[in-house]
């Protein structure tokens, strides 16, 4: 190193050897207001130009090193000449390097903790640097207040505060650190400043990291002389992500040189700034500008995703054999089955049912799902382009897929990986050999609400073959990538809305009904359009109070498939439009009912003997209902018991009268009014199964157990 930067300066800063060099160039240039017998290093923007430190005109410490002060220059003007920032800001020792909030009306500066007596015992060994902050008033800066956490026993020192004014960073040779100095940040919380928090490995070794600034797009750029580098201290970049930083990114020459080189400032888009080095007689300001877009940190790009599954959890039995499962996923496509596998044409809003269909008539039957989507593209840069090409062709890349909600799109930068760069939204490029090239999109953005500038970059890699049968035979021999299937209510681009489960109703008390009809105003029973009903079943009314609408039901079951053979009556008989409903039970009578139905089973096998005696069974599902007549003093109960087609019909009402007789008649000995009862034997009028097997015979066989009032 050819020039001794005074140690109460604290300039240290950072490299890497693991450190990934950057290949962008830059423009640098000495600044006009750098002087040739004095150093001037840590410049930061403030108004219309820069405050730097410069031990210019100033006095020598204890051991024969110049203080430094902090002085202010118009880089706007015609003639760029510094001056001292402010008197009040100002004491014997070092003041400075320092950092503004975002209005400019807040600075916060390092200096000497003591700065009051003789010269000589301030500038002790004890006397260590600290943070301190003050406000802008009239007549210049006031209210000076240290920072909570300064101390005698360690120097804190070169501020750099974030962009929003919540965190700020700044190096410390703590003894909690890596060694050297370490760069720390400090959290803005209900008022105060948060204990400083190290960076950790990824950012400081056992050498000197130093002079932090954080870029409003995020990026914190430091000094390091721990990383090898060109010499000295080099000046990297690195990016907060989730678990930790990303690794610290060298700055390319003539940025970084042999000498120190450090105390960097930029723009929000990295095309322009200042930085100190220590390249010429004494340490200078010099100012850059870049060639190129600077984006150096990117997440590898992740595929939109459009196919998915669907399925039904089949908590609702479903007979297939006369039904069919129907998919409409809101795109004008159909699917059957219960487990399907669906591509959307791309994002956007999609309305999605899923119907059990009446093989027979091809009309809805009930309907089991529906919900309202939204697929979103990844929140991303996104890189259209093959993923293989032949060197010599021409590749064609495209950013115009990119998804960024909120925020406008202001520069496309990218890196093709073979050291070719460019801009625009869609370049073209060729490679010249063959390999494997991971290109490099990135973005800067400017957000929609706040003007905020912010970058974000992705990669995604190309295989370049030397020849297009090369290729071809290379994807012709290729395993065949695994399709994992991703259920479409999972993925986490897939909004969910206004869905609706027909088994998640169905785990409430719930029941199904055939609905014949449904309108948005109340229809009378005696409207000539129920005549076509016959006789064995009552039209029944239910209101909905969420939609309004009344729905006129005639049926009601347990199982989705006992409704059936009522449905396909009331289609035959014209009702072309009735339907089957999940209905949701919310009087305490019906459901507690419902509840003992499901508990003791509603088969007449378990009811009777085959000399039509109540068995156990029977007792203790109707000491049950006794109890629950008792608890309901207004219920009225129809018993209606049912047959199969075993025989002929008369003898097989008479059965079901007899049986149901029998039922009311215990009731009745059991206290209930007979007043409150109703038995009705159906014979085999009213089936839910095909009476085709012995399973089906015995569903029919059932008990039905009505609320009447």
């Amino acid at each position: 190193m050819n020039l001794r930067i005074p140690v109460s300066v604290l300039v240290f800063l950072l490299i890497q050897g693991a450190a990934v060099a950057q290949q962008a160039p830059y423009n640098v240039t000495k600044t006009s207001f750098s002087t040739d017998n004095y150093n001037e290093f840590a410049p930061v923007f403030h108004r219309n130009g820069l405050v730097f430190c410069s031990d210019r005109g100033q006095a020598v410490n204890s051991e024969g090193q110049a203080v430094v002060k902090m002085f202010y220059v118009d880089t706007t003007a015609v003639k760029k000449k510094a001056r001292l920032l402010s008197k009040s800001l100002k004491s014997k020792l070092n003041d400075g390097p320092a950092t503004f909030n975002r209005a400019g009306d807040t600075i916060y500066y390092s200096r000497n903790l003591v700065v009051e007596g003789n010269f000589k015992l301030l500038s002790t060994y004890r006397n260590k640097l600290g943070l301190f902050y003050a406000v802008a008033e009239e007549k210049g800066w006031g209210r000076i207040r240290e920072i909570r956490f300064n101390t005698e026993w360690f120097n804190i020192t070169m501020p750099s505060l974030s962009h929003d004014g919540k965190r700020l960073y700044f190096a410390s040779d703590k003894p909690d650190g890596f060694g050297g100095l370490d760069i720390y940040y400090s959290n803005w919380n209900n008022g105060y400043w948060e204990d400083p928090v190290n960076l950790g490995p990824e950012v400081n070794t056992e050498f000197n990291e130093t002079y932090p600034f954080i870029a409003e797009t995020g990026e914190l750029f430091f000094s390091s002389d721990g990383r090898g580098g060109l010499g000295g201290k080099d000046i990297y970049v690195t990016k907060e992500k989730a678990d930790g930083w990303h690794t610290p990114v060298w700055l390319a020459t003539p940025m970084n040189s042999e000498y120190d080189d450090f105390g960097i400032v930029t723009t929000a888009e990295v095309n322009e700034g200042y930085f100190s080095s220590a390249r010429g007689k004494t340490v200078d300001i010099y100012h850059f500008t870049s060639e190129m877009p600077q984006v150096w940190f990117a997440q590898a790009q992740k595929e939109n995703l459009y196919c998915f599954t669907v399925s039904d959890t089949g908590k609702i039995e479903v007979d297939t054999l006369s039904m069919q499962y129907v998919w409409d996923f809101g795109d004008n496509t159909k699917m059957t089955g219960t487990h399907v596998r669906h591509c959307f044409p791309g994002p956007g809003k999609y309305s999605i049912a899923l119907d059990i269909v009446d093989r027979a008539t091809g009309k809805p039957y009930f309907r089991k799902q529906t919900y309202d989507i939204e697929i979103v593209d990844y929140d991303q840069p996104y890189i259209t382009a093959p993923a293989y090409a032949v060197a010599g062709d021409a590749i064609q890349f495209d950013a115009m897929k990119s998804y960024t909600p909120g925020y406008t799109v202001t520069g496309f930068f990218w890196d093709f990986g073979d050291g070719t760069q460019k801009t625009g939204a869609g370049p073209s490029h060729t490679y010249a050999r063959s390999g494997e090239y991971d290109v490099r999109l990135g973005l800067t953005l400017r957000s929609q609400v706040t003007g905020d500038v912010l970058k974000r970059a992705v990669t995604k890699r190309i295989r370049v073959f030397d020849s297009r049968p090369q290729m071809e035979s290379w994807l012709a021999n290729r395993p065949a990538p695994a399709a994992d299937p991703v259920d479409l209510r999972q993925f986490e681009n897939v909004l969910v809305r206004g869905q609706y489960s027909a088994e998640d109703e169905f785990m409430k008390e719930a029941v199904f009904q055939v609905e014949i009809l449904s309108s948005k105003t109340k229809m009378e029973l005696s409207n000539p359009i129920f005549r076509g009903v016959p006789v064995k079943y009552n039209v029944k009314e239910v209101h909905d109070p969420v939609t309004g609408n009344y729905s006129y039901v005639i049926d009601q079951q347990m199982s989705l498939m006992a409704a059936y053979p009522a449905y396909r009556e009331m289609v035959s008989v014209g009702f072309l439009g009735a339907t089957v409903r999940l209905h949701v039970l919310t009087d305490p009578a019906e459901r507690e009912l419902n509840v003992l139905k499901r508990n003791y089973g509603v088969m007449t096998d378990t009811y009777f003997d085959t000399r039509n005696r109540l068995v156990t069974n029977a007792y203790l599902m109707l000491d049950q209902v006794v109890m629950l007549m008792n608890k309901y003093p207004g219920l009225k109960l129809e018993i209606g018991v049912h047959t199969d087609n075993q025989g002929a019909a008369s003898t097989l009402e008479r059965l079901s009268q007899t049986r149901a007789q029998v039922i009311v008649n215990y009731l009745i000995n059991r206290g209930v009014a007979a007043s409150r009862l109703t038995a009705r034997g159906y014979g085999s009028a009213r089936p839910v199964a095909s009476n085709a097997t012995w399973l089906d015979r015995r569903y029919n066989r059932r008990v039905e157990f009505t609320i009447i009032k």
